[in-house]
């Protein structure tokens, strides 16, 4: 005994002599959580501070878990007077008391997603009326407060929507807090698409923290310390909210005007850019949704409204994420590209109705036979067949199917003018579009040539049903391509010269390009962003501009595409839809009509203007939307329109 005695009596003063100081902070971290304290979210702003997004407040009514976990029935009490007095089922508000993945927990988002150290949000957006109500009785309502808690909110300022540009807001994940150093929290909300993603980091500022001592169960006792957040930056935009709201009203009263005249009109884009920097100045996508179906949560059957096909894929930016065949628009580099080639600018160029190679034959579609002409007016016109026997030539001279890309000056030119690659815009998931050199041609082949060559033989049975015609076409391609799919045809060749084919550009990716022919030939990276500014102190911070690349393209060719192109709106195939324009707005641009087997085809318009001091570029693009000089160009016109009442 007394040795037993002996060696408790040293091990009592080793506690408390020796390690009481590792016991005390044990002890302190034991009953102290740290408290997460969002911080307020910058607004995003158009270029004269008008609120494209910005926050606005719910009233919320939470109820101290330390109440509900002292209540004998669980706070079921409590939660039914408060239910009665809110006009809300009291189900839903004892539902909200049970933490997310703890026993007998309902599925989110009934229950409650985030700290068990804070009080419980048991119903938000109340009246606020009925909410103070309650307040005012803490006899009968222990526990409860009323808070004003900070949402997103996206005001639509003259009617803007925006929605493609802007984005969304989503509960973290488990990866992105993880990866965060703790700057991101699981209570957090993080951009998921468009600017709110982009500048995720800028918007979603600091947050605070507040340390709090708890008793055994984990409920709050008191107040440690507390570190206020600092609230995110604003974004000021290039976006001009009136010429936005134009655009986004063209692009929907245009393509209501094409399914009216039983275009299926299913989808489109438009942007309007700066060609002397590089600026956004409107981005409009078609089909859309509204950006408020975030705030809040979004349900999933809302969720599904906006994503499936069936309702258009309304989430898809047409202007970013949807490539299409640019048609027609390509002309304007392939002018350039047969230059490079050796041809005359100032040559005469054979314009008939139709051109053959072997046993097939490509028409004029977009434009009737004129026989000899100059590139003037072949992209006036827009004549197919001067690109056709052009392209056709200089593919003969690379060796025909032994060509290199390397050498081939359509397939560079294209690169140069930025195509096939991303622009490198300031928003998410851009599109690359699609350059179908011979390199990709040989991917795409050995990748697909198993069920190729299996369509070769056993055809498409369930096409033939209710398409004979088309079943057999199909067939036959499936032929051709399961035994030489891969090689750079003298078809590929003739159909990349005029954007149709397997060539596929965004609606940005064109609207770059010709700012570059615009500006006398500099390929600038799109910007949105313009600077960050701190709310509190009004410091700003300047987002630099995009990096620019020369597009090479002489003072001659381009002087001589720029007054092509001004032709093409004064007596070409843009002409109707510009008819009466006012003098002090001139507008250069092109028509495109991409065809596609069993489709309407997609209608193109691709401009600028003033022409005679271009500064703003327009770029539209309507999927099954028909002639390029209908749908298309009557929205930009409207945009030009805009435009010059904005200068």
């Amino acid at each position: 005994m007394g040795v037993l005695f002996t060696l408790l009596i040293g091990r009592l003063g080793q506690v408390q002599l020796t390690d009481h100081a590792d016991y005390r902070s044990a002890a302190a971290q034991l009953n102290t959580r740290e408290i997460v304290v969002p911080a307020v979210r910058g607004r995003i702003l158009d270029r004269t501070g008008k609120p494209l997004a910005d926050n606005t407040s719910v009233t919320v009514i939470t109820v101290e878990r330390r109440v509900i976990a002292d209540s004998a029935d669980g706070g079921r009490a409590l939660l039914t007077r408060m239910a009665e007095v809110l006009g809300l089922r009291a189900a839903d508000l004892l539902a909200r008391t049970h933490l997310c993945g703890e026993k007998d927990a309902p599925p989110a988002p009934a229950c409650w997603a985030g700290s068990p150290q804070v009080p419980i949000p048991v119903a938000s957006g109340v009246d606020p009326q009925r909410a103070l109500s309650i307040v005012e009785r803490p006899d009968r309502f222990p526990g409860v407060a009323v808070e004003a808690v900070p949402v997103r909110r996206y005001p639509a300022p003259l009617g803007v929507n925006a929605a493609h540009l802007l984005g969304y807001l989503g509960r973290a994940t488990e990866s992105e807090v993880s990866k965060s150093d703790g700057a991101i929290t699981a209570d957090d909300l993080v951009g998921r698409a468009g600017l709110e993603q982009q500048y995720d980091a800028a918007l979603r500022g600091t947050p605070g923290r507040t340390v709090v001592s708890v008793d055994a169960r984990g409920l709050v006792t008191g107040v440690v310390s507390r570190t206020d957040p600092v609230p995110g930056r604003d974004l000021v935009t290039s976006i001009d909210a009136g010429v936005q709201a134009a655009t986004e009203k063209a692009l929907a009263r245009e393509i209501a005007a094409a399914r009216s005249r039983g275009e299926p009109a299913d989808s489109g884009g438009a942007v309007v850019l700066d060609v002397t920097n590089g600026q956004v100045v409107a981005l409009a996508s078609a089909p859309t949704y509204d950006p408020n179906v975030w705030t809040g949560g979004i349900s999933s059957k809302e969720y599904a409204a906006i994503s499936s096909t069936e309702s258009g894929t309304p989430l898809l930016s047409r202007v970013t994420a949807s490539a299409l065949p640019p048609a027609s628009t390509m002309k304007v580099v392939s002018v350039a590209a047969l230059i490079a080639a050796g041809n005359p600018l100032n040559g005469t160029y054979a314009c008939p109705a139709n051109y053959r190679i072997g046993d097939r034959v490509f028409r004029n579609f977009e434009s009737r036979p004129y026989g000899p002409i100059s590139l003037h007016r072949a992209l006036e016109v827009s004549c197919d067949t001067v690109f056709y026997d052009v392209a056709y030539r200089s593919w003969q001279a690379l060796g025909g199917l032994k060509g290199d890309d390397a050498k081939d000056p359509f397939i560079t030119t294209a690169r140069t003018f930025g195509l096939g690659q991303r622009t490198g815009i300031d928003l998410p998931e851009e599109s690359a579009g699609r350059i179908p050199d011979r390199r990709w041609k040989r991917a795409v082949w050995e990748q697909t040539k198993d069920d190729t060559c299996a369509r070769a033989k056993n055809g498409y049975p369930d096409v033939a049903r209710t398409d004979p015609a088309r079943a057999a076409y199909l067939k036959q391609v499936a032929v051709e391509n399961c035994r030489s799919g891969w090689q750079f045809r003298a078809g590929d060749a003739v159909n990349f010269s005029i954007g149709q084919g397997d060539v596929a550009a965004t609606p940005l990716q064109m609207g770059a390009a010709y700012a570059a022919v615009a500006n006398g030939g500099t390929l600038r990276q799109p910007r949105v962003g313009v600077r960050t500014v701190d709310p509190v102190s009004g410091a700003a911070q300047a987002i630099p501009a995009g990096p620019t690349r020369s597009l090479g393209l002489s003072k001659q060719l381009t002087a001589y595409l720029q007054t092509a192109l001004r032709a093409v709106v004064v007596s070409g195939t843009g002409q109707a839809a510009f008819a009466g324009m006012p003098a002090d707005w001139p507008v250069s641009g092109k028509t495109g009509t991409a065809e596609a087997f069993g489709e309407t085809a997609t209608s193109w318009f691709l401009s600028y203007g003033p022409s005679t001091k271009p500064r703003y570029a327009v770029s539209v693009a309507v999927s099954e939307g028909g002639f390029g000089s209908e749908t298309s160009a009557r929205v930009a016109r409207s945009v030009h329109e805009a435009l010059r009442v904005m200068k």
